[in-house]
């Protein structure tokens, strides 16, 4: 038996019927267009699907949309507000830290959440953040040093303002 289910994704709302068992890995790729979020294991153990949800990085296939209706839901596709790419995505383009770019936009999202609270972050504050992403191409290095420079770009553009 179909729901109605409202969700609020990159800041529209949207009205859904669906099933109670759908997840919002489903909702965001195969109802609403957001490819975006990748469907990796389906498992919640490489990240590939990683969403914010209220700030926090959440694996979306664990998630039933049913219970996020009163949350605010970021996807990779969301993350820049002002038409220009995000200083994290920049970064990760500049040192190289996309190969196959798979699990790139779950890897951006969790950094994102991490960075919003931890403004200069040491290598191993990161690769904890970082530790339910998984990557198969690039060994994490690029990875890191691109959130370490994203960190750095990111203060620099909030002491001008």
């Amino acid at each position: 038996m179909e729901m109605q289910i409202n969700l609020k994704v990159n800041g529209e709302y949207r009205k859904l019927l669906l099933e109670p068992q759908t997840t919002l890995l489903e909702v965001l790729r195969d109802y609403l267009g957001l490819t975006g979020t990748k469907k990796g294991c389906n498992e919640g153990d490489c990240g590939a699907c990683t969403v914010l949800i209220d700030g926090y990085p959440v694996n979306s296939c664990m998630v039933l949309a049913v219970e996020v209706g009163n949350v605010e839901i970021f996807t990779i596709e969301g993350l820049s507000q002002t038409g220009e790419i995000h200083p994290i995505q920049k970064a990760f383009v500049e040192y190289g830290a996309i190969q196959c770019g798979y699990c790139t936009p779950g890897m951006v999202l969790t950094a994102k959440a991490f960075l919003d609270e931890n403004k200069e972050p040491t290598e191993e504050e990161i690769r904890k953040a970082i530790s339910g992403n998984l990557c198969r191409c690039t060994g994490y290095a690029k990875i890191i040093a691109a959130i370490m420079a994203a960190a750095v770009e990111m203060n620099k553009k909030k002491e001008v303002v």
